[in-house]
């Protein structure tokens, strides 16, 4: 997945906040189980940063922020997590818009070490998250340089946008009063908790399907149609932080009683079933317990 190099992603209105260094764990845990439970921080906006060891974070910032500079073109967004990232916030935006009536964009927030939420500290020790009173998507972008550099994960330009557009499918749910009437009724396979992030999913993988529609005020796509392999790479990223995946990595047994996102087969599942048949087959909690 690319952005063609001629779009114009100059519109955007992401913000940079936050100060200091970026910083991310280290030492303890090693080997997959490293990178299950970052991934796991990727995807969750779950901080495990205790798991894997190492010292504290950056100072946390706030403010307005500042606009994301030199991200102009499709090219820009193709060289740079941070652009990407703000560029596809435009194509995100404009799918919604023709989804939700009376959409209201999120606040789209580049972390930059780390910053105060209403939610918390959003940094790369986090992983990317939604703050549901403050209607705003917080990344650090870092996190995705991390994990290539000293991992060798991908994390590659579709599994980036998947873990944005998983996001903004909270942001749909709150605005849109599913969150209200679905409320946090505890953990578990057919919990509300896990039913929202298998639908987040799903949005995801409705947006990936229909990406290649959304373009700049020149009519020019913004993106390129994904290949087969990133496609493929998106799942293996969903698979990865299947709750069951995270427990048999971090060497414990499946429970699944204590699910909270639900398991890789079904983080898979419900991203292709949004990429294949869009958004109206993504209500999770019309399906009845045990067929999640």
């Amino acid at each position: 997945m690319t952005f063609n190099d001629n779009a114009s992603v100059g519109g955007n209105t992401a913000r940079r906040r936050g100060g200091g260094g970026a910083v991310i764990a280290g030492g303890g845990v090693a080997g997959l189980a490293a990178i299950a439970v970052l991934l796991f921080q990727l995807f969750t906006g779950t901080d495990l940063s205790g798991l894997v060891g190492g010292g504290g974070g950056a100072p946390v910032g706030g403010g307005e922020g500042t606009q994301i500079e030199g991200c102009e073109t499709g090219a820009d967004a193709n060289a740079r997590d941070d652009c990407r990232l703000a560029a596809a916030s435009l194509a995100l935006d404009q799918y919604w818009e023709g989804q939700v009536q009376g959409y209201q964009a999120p606040q789209l927030v580049i972390v930059d070490g780390s910053t105060s939420t209403q939610c918390g500290t959003a940094s790369n020790q986090t992983g990317p998250f939604y703050c549901p009173p403050e209607q705003g998507v917080y990344v650090d972008p870092t996190f995705f340089a991390l994990l290539r550099e000293r991992f060798d994960a991908t994390a590659g330009p579709l599994a980036q946008l998947y873990v944005l557009a998983h996001e903004y499918g909270h942001h749909i749910q709150n605005i849109t009063g599913i969150m209200e009437e679905n409320p946090n009724n505890g953990t578990g396979p057919d919990s509300n908790g896990v039913r929202l992030e298998l639908q987040a999913d799903c949005f995801a993988g409705a947006w990936v399907g229909d990406m290649t529609e959304q373009v700049d005020e020149n009519g020019v796509p913004f993106l390129e149609a994904p290949t087969q392999q990133q496609i493929a790479d998106a799942l293996d990223a969903a698979g990865t932080v299947g709750d069951d995946h995270i427990q048999q990595e971090s060497g414990g047994v499946v429970n699944p009683e204590s699910w909270t996102h639900g398991s890789s087969e079904q983080r898979q599942r419900w991203f292709q079933t949004g990429y294949r048949s869009g958004v109206s087959a993504c209500d999770t909690f019309g399906i009845p317990g045990g067929s999640l």
